[in-house]
């Protein structure tokens, strides 16, 4: 079995690669699919990888133009001055969890499967879903399944954990799913345990505040022209990223000039999010809520040098 099976992943190194003998950046790696493709367009040009997660570091790729950052990409600029490769020509982001921590029961990211609730992207560092679960309150639990799994019954699911814990803690998936089995619509559990894995998910790995900082970075990052590839999963990840891209701004406002004139740091090359197609959603079903946009980076024109 492939170690991750990366969606869109021609499509999305067609759009991202635009100069053969450039620099490019995948600061999502996983088992290196789109790395693989993106060099594979190159000829003088030079990759740099980033990853935190520990388990990527045995799917290296062999290639004197490639440089493994074994990092999470909030460092992105940081990273890219040390190895002088500042600015660049493009950057891709395959947001979410890769296939390869999915299938992994022991790190925790499922509830089909039950294994340790660890969720942590970068296993070294930080706090676990554990701790989460085990530790916050009513009120902490409650919002953040409200901000991050979209739940309106977050208050309900919030004391269902408690009231568990207080028999004993939770330290695995299947505990958590049977801890939670009687606020679950009949019919409907998958999908509210989705968002409630997605939710502890989020907030253990601080990805909203990771995707915020890398996107901000981006814009000094990337050369005039330059490329920036996003693949998102859920509906926060692709708001945000949507928002920047038009703006280039978190808050998503387009500003404008003393005359009127819309004022961003971006071309949008996909006016509109694309979408895998049903014979990629059939092979891999991870691609069924991916959307990919692609901006250009440009530099805004001063309209008031063309007034009379």
């Amino acid at each position: 079995m492939e170690y991750h099976n990366p969606v869109l992943r021609q499509l999305s190194v067609d759009y991202l690669v635009t100069n053969p003998n450039g620099t490019y950046v995948d600061v999502t790696y996983g088992g290196g699919g789109h790395s693989r493709c993106i060099l594979e367009k190159l000829d003088q040009g030079r990759l740099i990888a980033f990853d935190q997660d520990s388990d990527a570091q045995s799917q290296l790729l062999e290639d004197e133009r490639f440089t493994f950052v074994a990092s999470n990409f909030k460092n992105l600029n940081r990273f890219l001055k040390y190895h002088q490769a500042f600015p660049v020509d493009g950057i891709l982001a395959d947001l979410g969890v890769s296939s390869h921590q999915f299938d992994t029961p022991e790190r925790g990211f499922s509830y089909r499967e039950d294994g340790i609730l660890d969720m942590r992207m970068n296993t070294q560092t930080g706090k676990t879903a554990q701790d989460i679960v085990n530790q916050y309150d009513e009120k902490a639990l409650s919002d953040i399944f409200y901000r991050y799994g979209e739940l309106s019954d977050g208050r309900t699911l919030a004391r269902r954990i408690l009231k568990a814990r207080e028999e004993q803690p939770i330290t695995t998936t299947g505990q958590l799913v049977e801890a939670l089995k009687p606020s679950l619509i009949r019919g409907k559990e998958n999908k509210s345990l989705s968002k409630i894995f997605q939710a502890i998910r989020i907030e253990v790995n601080q990805e909203m505040a990771v995707l915020e900082s890398f996107l901000t970075q981006s814009l000094d990052a990337l050369k005039d022209g330059g490329r920036l590839v996003v693949i998102a999963y859920h509906s926060l990840e692709d708001r945000l990223v949507k928002n920047f891209m038009r703006s280039g701004n978190l808050a998503g406002e387009v500003e404008k000039d003393f005359y009127g004139n819309p004022q961003t740091p971006f071309k949008l090359v996909t006016r509109k999010a694309i979408q895998p197609d049903i014979e990629e959603i059939t092979i891999n079903p991870r691609a069924r809520s991916a959307k990919l946009r692609d901006d250009e980076k440009i530099t805004p024109v001063n309209h008031g040098n063309h007034l009379p």
